[in-house]
């Protein structure tokens, strides 16, 4: 109820009004059944611009500091994030992190659209980056297609450290969905994982039109860091635990 609420009175029209958006392919995306909607991710404005223009409730899983905020701040943040369609989800790592996919799987599992950010985080310079193989283990384990989804423009909307929103004219596409269960079963093979996530990429890359960087956005933001703070970064080096590669981004950070 309150989601239809944000969605359809307090929060949508006035996101409509202000932000005119043009959206194509969105008949791409299921009528019904569960689905993930894999999308490229620019900024946080990307979690409220995508679900404004799909027929059904988008569920984010996101992180639980969302939700755990003491005081009137905390307790309105909870109310506003679950009445996005967020669901509370602890990245802490370890348990954590199997605990944020199987929150996902049973999302699917249920019949629901989730959204992912397989890059794990925001891009920190409009470019697309490395898919974490999270977004692959939850389709097959979920047995549910992905669609890609990009949004543009959302990065001059809500630029990465402004608290202001900028008018600006956006766009939303969808892409067709990828069917992935010729791969049935082999959930947890990590080169079929990769594989997988990298179709996804590709997808993702071809709706968007963004440069492609291969490496994990994190790591790119830890370099530009390390330079900005004169500090002679290492030679890139990718995450090798499970745990660093499965764990998509589902809202923004």
């Amino acid at each position: 109820m309150l989601y239809r609420l944000m969605k359809y009175v307090l929060l949508g029209p006035l996101l409509r009004l202000l932000w005119p958006t043009k959206v194509s392919g969105a008949e791409n995306i299921p009528a019904s059944g569960g689905a993930i909607l894999a999308g490229n991710h620019l900024a946080v404005a990307d979690s409220f611009f995508m679900p404004l223009y799909v027929r059904r409730k988008v569920t984010f899983p996101a992180k639980s500091e969302y939700f755990t905020e003491k005081g009137v701040k905390g307790r309105f943040k909870k109310w506003f994030f679950s009445g996005l369609g967020q669901i509370p989800i602890d990245r802490s790592g370890g348990s954590a992190a199997q605990a944020a996919l199987d929150t996902a799987i049973r999302v699917l599992r249920e019949g629901h659209l989730l959204g992912i950010y397989p890059e794990g985080t925001r891009s920190p310079d409009g470019r697309l980056y490395k898919g974490k193989t999270g977004v692959a283990r939850i389709a097959l384990q979920a047995g549910v297609p992905v669609v890609p989804v990009v949004t543009i423009g959302t990065d001059k909307v809500n630029p990465i450290g402004s608290k202001m929103w900028w008018p600006r004219r956006l766009e939303v596409r969808f892409g067709e969905p990828l069917d992935f269960s010729r791969y049935e079963g082999l959930a947890g093979d990590r080169f079929i994982e990769r594989s997988i996530t990298d179709e996804i990429m590709y997808a993702l890359m071809e709706l968007s039109g963004q440069e492609y960087v291969d490496i994990y956005a994190a790591k790119a933001k830890e370099l530009a860091a390390a330079e900005a703070a004169g500090v002679r970064p290492d030679v890139p080096k990718q995450p090798s635990g499970a745990d660093a590669d499965r764990v998509p981004e589902t809202k923004a950070s």
